[in-house]
């Protein structure tokens, strides 16, 4: 289990105020955890300054595409892009993230088949309560834009 990482723009590819980790603070086999802290001057405050809940998803998404940049890692490959599927159910037993309350993401791979579909069970905790939970199924095509211009309506 490493414990040094590398720093969360080395891992996945979203910047300025898109980029919701932190930091990714443990890696084991298939499992990553990562903190984000929700922030009160963010684009995404609701009327109380907090984040709204759906947005835990896009979390979930950035921790699994941090798991997949450190596998890749491991093999020696530059990561690549992927895209996020969907879940068939989002839980969640908060209506926002309170501001500055650090936030816990977990993410663990179920099941990953050769052509690049994969699904995660998820989990997002504060204080060691689990608030918003899913399973998500992500897809990493091996040409990423072919992938996207195939799939234009």
């Amino acid at each position: 289990m490493a414990t040094d990482f590398p720093v969360i723009e080395e891992l996945i590819p979203h910047r300025g105020s898109l980029l919701l980790l932190d930091r990714v603070v443990d890696f084991a086999g298939a499992t990553v955890m990562a903190e984000y802290t929700p922030r009160s001057d963010a684009w995404y405050v609701d009327a109380d300054g907090n984040m709204p809940a759906w947005i835990g998803l896009e979390l979930m998404a950035q921790a699994i595409a941090a798991h997949v940049a450190l596998e890749k890692r491991l093999s020696g490959l530059p990561p690549k892009m992927g895209a996020l599927l969907g879940t068939r159910s989002y839980r969640s037993s908060a209506a926002a993230f309170v501001a500055g309350s650090p936030l816990t993401l977990r993410a663990t791979q179920i099941m990953c088949d050769p052509g690049g579909l994969a699904a995660y069970e998820c989990t997002i905790e504060s204080g060691g309560i689990t608030l918003a939970e899913a399973v998500l199924k992500a897809y990493e095509p091996e040409d990423f834009e072919t992938f996207m211009r195939s799939n234009k309506q």
